[in-house]
């Protein structure tokens, strides 16, 4: 007896409902897909937009299985899992993607810098704690350094939280001890000397195909980023090329499935070093929503369903992506005003808003802006001063530059 095809539309799972699930549930509607998402409230981003929610944790094996229930993959918003409970799940029959033993270089910047150092990707130099025990092996790491430190939780942070810069040594071991009393095990590195940071945005299927957009540059503000600019100016195609084939490699080996951002650290001699890997789609890609032939939330989606992978090559010669952050104090003027005076204004620009309350330094939205054909890297300049403007009138209600409409 023949088999009859299935007519139903693939479901896809994604635990967190933040804007990452957000967008890629408007991409899931391009291409006749369902997106299941665990969001832990009604008014999350995701759930918002989204028919199929179901409300529940991250950490509740119950509400994990509730949501991968029927669905053809699960996937993540944000790398918070716990690793034995994605372990029970794949263990039941889950397709779980990107796997838990991929995801936990993701979740634990020890056993990342580890795994990294064995696969021979160049890291900053580090020292790795799991005990008050081996407090003492801080003093031996600085005198062989010889550089100012960063001290980093080994898991749960993220925009900058869970990272802290040591005054010295003193201090090094205060915040080491401070870790380590709670039970958080920790990772000291070394404050490298930085010319910017990059990011090599990659994806990977199960049958093994890889794709690569264009490096990017990431400007950073207090730990979190405010501009993202595609591709990366003055960055040596040789440079470029490495960075996109160990990010392709580093996909393979560590058995990715989906989106991987490699975020890395140019130093001034022009070494490139891995700081962070991310297993989803991630703030340094949201250019290719407007500025990739395909954006990185449908990639995902084609990734973890096993499609073949989309083209990422880039649709403008520079695409330049804003943050859009919450103000100090929330403006008068609402957020659809706003919206209505910014397109006065620069019609071009291409604005993402992901339904959050406002708060300081939250990340509300983004803005793309894309250059002209022909115009170069010669544009990058007054890309970023645009990007600027728009991002800081929809945080904040006020032109920066002083423009008033009616003058």
């Amino acid at each position: 007896m023949m088999a009859v095809p299935s007519t139903r539309s693939p479901l896809v799972a994604m635990v967190g409902g933040g804007q990452l699930a957000r967008m890629t549930h408007q991409a899931a509607i391009a291409l006749g897909q369902s997106l299941r998402v665990l969001a832990l409230a009604a008014d999350e981003p995701a759930a918002q937009v989204t028919p199929d929610v179901m409300i529940g944790s991250h950490t509740d094996l119950d509400d994990l299985r509730r949501v991968a229930a029927g669905a053809d993959v699960l996937t993540f918003d944000h790398e918070h899992v716990p690793t034995e409970l994605l372990e029970k799940l794949v263990a039941d029959g889950v397709n779980v993607a990107p796997p838990p033993q991929a995801l936990v270089h993701a979740q634990d910047k020890l056993v990342m810098r580890r795994r990294l150092e064995a696969l021979g990707a160049a890291v900053p130099r580090y020292l790795g704690l799991d005990s008050l025990d081996r407090l003492d092996e801080v003093d031996a790491f600085v005198s062989r350094v010889d550089a100012p430190l960063v001290v980093k939780a080994a898991r749960g942070g993220y925009d900058g939280r869970g990272v802290r810069l040591a005054r010295d040594l003193a201090d090094a071991r205060e915040i080491t001890r401070a870790y380590l009393a709670d039970g958080v095990p920790v990772v000291l590195e070394e404050r490298v000397e930085l010319r910017r940071e990059l990011s090599a945005l990659v994806a990977r299927s199960p049958f093994g195909q890889g794709a690569a957009w264009p490096v990017v540059e990431t400007v950073q503000a207090d730990g979190i980023c405010v501009q993202v600019i595609a591709p990366a100016p003055e960055l040596p195609e040789g440079v470029a090329a490495t960075a996109q084939q160990l990010a392709l490699r580093l996909a393979a080996e560590l058995g990715v499935v989906g989106v991987l951002a490699v975020e890395l650290f140019e130093t001034t001699s022009g070494a490139l070093l891995v700081n962070e890997l991310a297993m989803r789609p991630h703030n340094s890609g949201h250019w290719t929503m407007d500025g990739s032939r395909t954006s990185q939330f449908e990639q995902h989606l084609r990734a973890v369903l096993d499609y073949p992978l989309g083209d990422t090559d880039a649709v403008a010669p520079v695409t330049v992506m804003a943050n859009v952050l919450g103000a100090a104090r929330t403006p008068d003027m609402t957020v659809d005003e706003r919206l209505h005076h910014l397109y006065a204004r620069m019609p071009d620009a291409r604005v993402h808003l992901y339904g959050k309350d406002e708060r300081p330094g939250r990340k509300v939205g983004h803005i793309n802006f894309l250059g002209d054909q022909g115009a170069g890297v010669a544009q990058v300049p007054k890309l970023r001063e645009r990007a600027e403007l728009a991002a800081h009138w929809l945080s904040h209600g006020q032109w920066s530059d002083g423009w008033d409409p009616h003058a």
